[in-house]
């Protein structure tokens, strides 16, 4: 797929570009990044250079992840950083982290919201998945404001710096927000 640019009410997401290498590599220093995303850790410059150069546009062209920077509608400082990824069987799942100075204004849910958006409407995604360390209260705040359902916890579910964790996964549907579905959904009766 082509990069596609996203607007919300105050949001602009994009692909990252080569400008965006100092600002990323600055965020990404965070040890709350290091410690909660998959990202090296030591994050070296070269590192942010080769996700900016390298990974970001492999993956728009191979479809399996579309990873965006995010900034203010009107311009400014990169926030954060949103992606879509995985793809199986209609299912996505988002990932994300903000930078430290952004944190608290409710950007990242206005961006998984946004992503969720797209993810629904245009690539037909029935399912939107999140999974995140047990501990990560930050980014399991960010999707129970956006409406996901937090499912339960999966034992050894996440591969981070070589050691498997437990995680916890939710998951919003089209109709969490008000998009129609692709295809019918049948809940269980219980």
């Amino acid at each position: 797929m082509e990069p596609v640019t996203l607007t919300t009410e105050r949001l602009f997401l994009r692909a990252f570009a080569p400008e965006d290498t100092d600002e990323t590599y600055a965020a990404c220093q965070d040890p709350e990044i290091q410690r909660w995303t998959t990202i090296p850790s030591p994050y070296t410059r070269v590192d942010a250079e080769t996700f900016i150069n390298r990974i970001v546009p492999d993956e728009w062209r191979d479809d399996v992840e579309y990873t965006f920077a995010v900034r203010p509608r009107e311009g400014g400082p990169l926030l954060a950083a949103a992606s879509l990824h995985h793809p199986r069987s209609g299912t996505w799942e988002v990932g994300y982290w903000t930078a430290e100075a952004h944190r608290g204004r409710g950007y990242m849910t206005e961006t998984v919201l946004g992503l969720a958006r797209w993810a629904f409407t245009d690539l037909r995604c029935t399912r939107l998945e999140w999974r995140a360390e047990v501990g990560n209260t930050g980014s399991r705040a960010v999707v129970e404001r956006a409406g996901f359902t937090v499912e339960g916890v999966h034992r050894a579910g996440l591969l981070n710096k070589g050691t498997l964790r437990d995680c916890w996964v939710g998951a919003l549907l089209p109709s969490d927000i008000g998009v129609p579905s692709p295809h019918p959904y049948l809940p269980a009766k219980v």
